[in-house]
């Protein structure tokens, strides 16, 4: 529920031009030599549909406050899981209190729904496998288990890999389904480091983090890692000085508790899987977290900065919402009646400070901390003053509308599925990092039922529908006239083309989705695609050539996904006259047949 380096600096992508081209958790380390410490390939986000900033709650949209008495208590109770989250604050408004109201929109549309705080993933797991062994067993509406939970969008393939591993021993139509997207950490959710690390990121090699591994918010440091080309040790027993180390966490609290009370633990010195016969003490010099945990570690003990969060990585985190296939299939009206009310709950909270307000004394009583004002601070984001002194950046979420959530799966014409572009993406980084505990993991076609959530925007309208072709609500990111000369890190694609041309090879077409797929996730960014050649040919030639190579990777992104990218695409070309390497050796050579793309804070 996440700037890679200072803010505004870019994050380059070398896109190489092959040689033909011419012109939930993590389990302990094992007894022996543990895996290598490894570089994390390139993760380039998808464009956000909702806005990119956190909501204000403002506006004079004309909102219905629901009652605090009980309400539709005739109904058959319906229980979701979710995290202490703001990304449900259009949720909690929905529902009135932690269950459902007189008045509320979840019992205006046939839901006697009753949220409860679960922090733990295994215990999110464990609420759908009892629920679906007692539906299994005859019980219509069981009341055991929880008949929904909420978990974050791009650490859902791991989640999903031990869920449908056990419902589908129970049977097939019992696996779990993403039904839709409730809302979006947008700062929350964060990698806090020593302000050292942001000003220069290779000074982090060595550095220990702390937090829940192969979880949404161990996903925002292992982007920037790889953006910064720098590698990480997944072998949480030993100690590499030359990458980023990690503690395993019970949950993104413990993270900032460890930090809090200065942790320390005895491991193994290695350097490149290998160990060196020393032993370290080691302690917590960051976090992965989400708030409260971000505003503890800045409140009791400080010295830590946003490294990078949710903020500029604006589509990373969806909130989505999970339940059983067969028992959604035979409730199909309370399902939808669960999605339309959260997401006008979350329409309600973007453009009415009153809704927002009592959404926010609803999170309180549900999550049982902090009081209304709390919530309602960090759910629209802040910077504020640490410990120590430093500025920290805490808090920030948005809740989805109709739109929003249209947008967020790809139902507006022309817009690509964002949340299964950050659940492939991630869910290929755990595999391969850890591949002896999570070997795979389902496609996204396969735990993704949109019919309810196509039913819901089809009843909203036209309107809804036009939002979401539109990009909902997407702020303005506009492509920009000149290059940015604050470079951040640069990372290598085998882009090949056929010779002398602007064609791309037929073995190209992989990568560029691999390409559009990561570009996805970096939504508040802009796109250069800068074209480079060797000094094979005439000069003047070479310059045309890049400039053509580089707009064909353009239209092609634009072609796959045309509200993703609309108007956030520029062209450079700058043919043989900025060589990585010298143009004396084949190698030389190949390395400057490239195209550069460079995202630009928005």
């Amino acid at each position: 529920m996440p700037q890679l380096t200072p803010a505004g600096k870019a994050v380059i992508l070398v896109l190489v031009i092959g040689g033909a081209v011419g012109a939930y958790r993590l389990f302990g380390g094992k007894a022996k030599d543990g895996p290598s410490s490894q570089n994390v390939p390139p993760i380039v986000l998808p464009s956000a549909g909702p806005g990119t900033e956190p909501d204000k709650g403002v506006g004079d949209f004309s909102v219905t406050m629901p009652g605090k008495e009980p309400g539709c208590t005739e109904l058959p109770e319906v229980r979701l899981l979710g995290y202490a989250w703001n990304a449900h604050m259009g949720l909690h408004f929905a529902n009135g209190g932690p269950q459902a109201t007189k008045g509320s929109l979840m019992c205006q549309n046939g839901v006697n729904l009753k949220f409860a705080r679960q922090d733990m993933n295994d215990k999110l797991t464990e609420a759908l496998v009892t629920f679906a062994t007692a539906l299994s067993r005859g019980e219509k509406n069981p009341t055991v288990g929880a008949h929904f939970v909420t978990v974050m969008g791009d650490g859902s393939a791991a989640f999903l890999k031990g869920v449908d591993d056990a419902l589908a021993k129970i049977g097939p139509e019992y696996r779990p389904k993403v039904i839709g997207a409730i809302g979006f950490s947008r700062g929350e959710d964060k990698f806090m480091g020593p302000a050292d690390w942001k000003k220069d990121p290779q000074s982090a090699r060595g550095g220990v983090i702390a937090g829940v591994l192969r979880d949404g918010d161990w996903n925002i440091a292992q982007k920037w890692i790889g953006d910064n080309d720098l590698k990480t040790n997944p072998d949480e027993k030993t100690y590499d000085p030359d990458a980023i180390n990690w503690i395993n966490t019970s949950d993104y609290l413990d993270a900032g508790e460890k930090y809090i009370t200065g942790y320390t633990e005895e491991r193994d010195v290695v350097r490149n899987g290998k160990k060196t016969g020393q032993r370290m003490k080691i302690k917590v010099d960051g976090v992965v977290t989400w708030t409260p945990g971000d505003v503890n570690v800045a409140q009791k003990k400080g010295g830590l900065v946003s490294i990078v969060s949710t903020k500029e990585y604006a589509s990373q985190m969806p909130c989505v919402i999970i339940g059983v296939d067969k028992w959604c299939k035979n409730n199909r009206p309370i399902v939808e009646g669960l999605l339309k009310a959260a997401l006008s709950g979350g329409e309600a909270v973007q453009k009415n400070d009153q809704a927002l307000g009592q959404a926010a004394e609803i999170s309180a009583a549900v999550y049982k901390e902090s009081d209304a004002a709390y919530w309602k601070k960090y759910y629209k984001g802040v910077t504020e003053k640490d410990k120590t002194g430093l500025d920290v950046e805490l808090g920030g979420s948005r809740a989805n509308n109709i739109s929003d959530a249209a947008y967020t799966f790809g139902l507006g014409q022309g817009s690509a599925n964002l949340y299964a572009a950050v659940y492939k993406v991630f869910g290929d980084l755990v595999v391969k990092q850890y591949p002896e505990v999570v070997s795979g993991y389902p496609p996204a076609d396969q735990i993704q039922d949109l019919s309810y959530l196509k039913a819901v925007v089809a009843k909203a309208g036209s309107g809804a529908v036009s939002v979401a072709q539109a990009g909902g609500a997407v702020p303005t990111v506009t492509a920009r006239a000149t290059g940015n000369t604050n470079e951040g890190s640069k990372s290598k694609w085998p882009i090949q083309f056929v010779t002398g041309r602007a064609e791309f090879n037929p073995t190209s077409i992989k990568d560029l989705e691999k390409l559009k797929r990561n570009l996805l996730v970096a939504s508040n960014m802009v796109v250069e695609i800068h074209g480079h050649t060797d000094n094979v040919g005439d000069p003047a030639k070479n310059m045309q050539l890049s400039e053509a190579r580089a707009f064909a990777v353009k239209t092609w992104l634009e072609k796959q996904a045309p509200v993703n990218f609309k108007g956030r695409i520029s062209v450079f070309s700058h043919g043989q006259t900025q060589p990585l390497a010298p143009n004396t050796t084949e190698d030389g050579k190949a390395k400057n047949r490239r195209v550069e793309i460079i995202l630009k804070a928005n």
